[in-house]
């Protein structure tokens, strides 16, 4: 049954350098009632080119990790729904209209999986264990945050029931091979300080072995050979960032 008032919707989103993206991932928005961005000072010009919409909020924020990034993302909404999308993510209309009718459903859930298609170098990947992959992204702000001891690959505590959507959400997370393997480093050192403050002890289990089981898994199990080349790739790259993981978190705990 339809709500009888029309519910308002924020769409939100947190960026750094993403000249390439800002545009389109802006007009792809257009849809909802309020646009938000909390921009990590970037050097490109992500700030100037979103600072010229009309229909965009955005103000700058030291970036110290996702989860207190986004949390302070939401703390800006006026709305009470939630649409948190990263800057190489697209709603496709399809996906757009379930959207919109679903917020305005009455006996809505909290929050809202959408299983992702992931793109690379603009083709779809299809194995590789990208095949089930689903991320909350559409929640109610009074019933969600973001857990603060998740500084990467953030968590989203949800108060209520969480449903999934049909339509899946287009993610060009991989565009070249040098940017996806810094954004792999990049994750991977902050994973490191997740396992710090775990005290975790690395052994050669961690070093060699997780690694090695990460790439396997992907590609011989999640069928990552299916995907050729790129299957290799992107199946590499993941593992690199859990091995990154570990040679930093080393790191931290000698001081270095």
């Amino acid at each position: 049954m339809i709500s009888s008032q029309r519910q308002l919707l924020s769409a939100l989103l947190i960026t750094y350098n993403e000249e390439s993206n800002i545009r389109a991932v802006l007009d792809n928005l257009a849809f909802a009632d309020e646009i938000i961005i909390v921009d990590s000072f970037s050097t490109d010009k992500t700030f100037e080119i979103a600072s010229a919409c009309e229909n965009v909020k955005i103000v700058q924020r030291t970036f110290d990790n996702f989860a207190l990034q986004r949390n302070f993302t939401i703390g800006l909404a006026t709305n009470p729904w939630i649409l948190f999308i990263d800057a190489d993510e697209r709603i496709t209309p399809e996906l757009q209209k379930e959207i919109s009718k679903t917020i305005n459903q009455e006996n809505t859930a909290s929050a809202y999986f959408m299983y992702r298609n992931f793109i690379f170098e603009n083709k779809k990947l299809r194995f590789s264990g990208w095949q089930t992959d689903k991320i909350i992204r559409l929640f109610k702000k009074e019933n969600a945050v973001y857990n603060c001891n998740k500084i990467v690959h953030e968590k989203l505590i949800v108060n209520g029931e969480i449903k999934k959507l049909k339509n899946k959400l287009t993610h060009y997370s991989y565009s070249n091979y040098n940017d996806y393997k810094q954004k792999m480093i990049f994750y991977g050192r902050l994973k490191a300080q997740e396992e710090f403050a775990k005290n975790t002890n690395p052994t050669l289990f961690h070093t060699h072995i997780r690694p090695a089981y990460q790439f396997l898994n992907q590609y011989l199990f999640r069928g990552g050979f299916l995907d050729g080349k790129k299957g290799i790739i992107i199946c590499y790259l993941n593992a690199l960032s859990v091995a990154v993981r570990f040679q930093e978190l080393k790191k931290l705990q000698s001081g270095n």
